[in-house]
């Protein structure tokens, strides 16, 4: 993560003239909250576009609505009204035009948007000054190598890859490996293969380890182990991790991308995880600490002995 305060000497022109809009697709009462963004990033001077998801809300606010790619083309920010699974839906379509972005919390944890409603105003026109955090993830790049040489048009992910058992009644069996190294044999129903922004996410659920934002590593966390001493390991990522589908021919599995993004998998397959390219570059508040955030949502001790 790489997490600094925005310089004090600012151009002369504005950061940010374009702004993109993006919010949680399913949830009517988000809708509201967009049209407050617009009207005050029109307030602030900015040219506001909205992912065209949200037409409607676009015409009352009398701002275009844009398609994903075209908002990511023009774009110098975007601000993401939801939930952290809103923002991973957005993260994986901006990350590659290194858009940065800033979450507006609208769902239930908020792990990513940490911005709340109530403070919007006083932390778009802070950051609209360029009063900010920067903060790189890193993310991972997935393609599935098949059995008969073939290969699916990669994917990323912001949280996590899993590969999951289909089939209720056995367990998976595959290979984990890091570049060419073999690592190990497992049967389980399935793995986590996380980045540390996904390891609060479900590899804790799996008994993962909390990886800091800045440390370049993924997390493979078993899913159900029939060993069990198979346990979560961290590996760097300067190599790509391989998991390979052995078994039966008639075992059924799926790789999914976030929770989000899915593909079955058959014997012989091979998920290849490594680290992106461009990372995800999130933006917060100049109040903002990771382990602050650790400590709200995670419900940790509150703060260091007073003496």
């Amino acid at each position: 993560m790489s997490q600094t305060r925005s310089p004090s000497s600012q151009p002369a022109v504005a950061p940010f003239p374009t702004v993109g809009v993006i919010g949680k697709r399913t949830d009517p009462s988000v809708k509201g909250t967009l049209l407050g963004i617009c009207a005050l990033l029109r307030e602030l001077g900015r040219e506001v576009l909205v992912d065209e998801i949200h037409a409607d809300t676009a015409r009352k606010a009398g701002v275009p609505a844009v398609s994903r790619a075209e908002l990511a083309a023009r774009c110098q920010l975007v601000v993401v009204a939801g939930g952290d699974g809103t923002l991973l839906d957005a993260g994986r379509s901006l990350a590659g035009h290194e858009v940065p972005v800033l979450g507006v919390n609208q769902g239930r944890l908020g792990f990513m948007v940490d911005v709340n409603p109530e403070e919007l105003r006083e932390a778009l026109q802070a950051v609209l000054a360029g009063e900010y955090l920067t903060d790189d993830r890193l993310l991972l790049h997935t393609r599935i190598q098949r059995a008969d040489g073939s290969e699916t048009t990669p994917v990323l992910a912001v949280n996590d890859v899993v590969l999951r058992n289909l089939a209720s009644i056995r367990m998976l069996e595959f290979e984990t490996w890091l570049g060419e190294e073999f690592i190990s044999q497992h049967r389980a129903d399935g793995m986590i293969v996380s980045s540390p922004t996904g390891s609060t996410a479900y590899a804790l659920s799996g008994g993962g380890p909390v990886i800091h934002p800045a440390v370049a590593a993924i997390a493979l966390v078993p899913i159900c182990p029939h060993t069990l001493s198979d346990r979560p390991i961290v590996v760097p990522a300067d190599r790509p991790v391989k998991l390979v589908l052995r078994g039966a021919d008639n075992s059924k599995a799926t790789v999914t991308c976030d929770g989000q993004v899915s593909e079955p998998l058959s014997p012989g397959d091979t998920v290849v995880v490594s680290r992106a390219p461009h990372p995800l570059r999130l933006l917060h508040p100049h109040r903002y600490h990771y382990f602050d955030v650790l400590r709200d949502k995670l419900h940790w001790g509150r703060g260091p002995a007073r003496g």
